[in-house]
C-alpha cells in the first residue's frame, strides 16, 4: 500500500488523502453498532462506534485481513455536531479498535439511518496484497 499525499499539502489527522493498493479486494457492507446477534446495546454514539468498528474488524478477519488493509473508509452519521464535540473521545475508540490504520476516509451527515436506533454505519474497502 502505498499513502498518497501531494507535495504542499497540509498532513491529514486521522485519515489518508489517498492510498494505492493492489490484491484481492474486501468490501465490508456498512456496519452499525449492534452486536452479532443485532441488538443495540447503547444508544450512545461512542459506545455505537466502537461497536461498529468491532463488527468491521470480525468480517475482515472472515478474510484473513485486518485493520491494516483498509484503504477506504465511508462514515455515515446522523448528528454531524455530535461527531465534532466528540472527536477526542471517537479517535480514542478507533485506535483502541483498528489501531494507527487510516484509510482514505469519508464522513456525511445523513438525516437517519436505515435501522431507526443507528447513530452511526461505517463501509470498508479493504485490499490484501498479492
Amino acid at each position: 500500500m502505498k499513502r498518497l499525499q501531494p507535495p504542499g499539502w497540509a498532513t491529514p489527522k486521522g485519515y489518508a488523502n489517498g492510498v494505492a493498493a493492489r490484491g484481492t479486494l474486501v468490501f465490508v457492507g456498512g456496519q452499525i453498532g449492534w452486536n452479532a446477534e443485532q441488538v443495540f446495546e447503547s444508544d450512545d454514539f461512542i459506545a455505537q462506534t466502537r461497536q461498529a468498528l468491532m463488527n468491521i474488524h470480525a468480517v475482515l478477519a472472515c478474510a484473513d485481513a485486518g485493520p491494516e488493509h483498509m484503504v477506504r473508509m465511508t462514515w455515515y452519521i446522523v448528528d454531524r455536531e455530535e461527531y465534532n464535540t466528540r472527536l477526542r473521545e471517537l479517535g480514542t475508540v478507533y485506535r483502541e479498535v483498528m489501531g494507527k490504520n487510516f484509510p482514505a476516509m469519508t464522513c456525511v451527515e445523513v438525516k437517519a439511518l436505515v435501522e431507526e436506533r443507528a447513530k452511526i454505519e461505517i463501509e470498508v474497502t479493504a485490499v490484501l496484497p498479492d
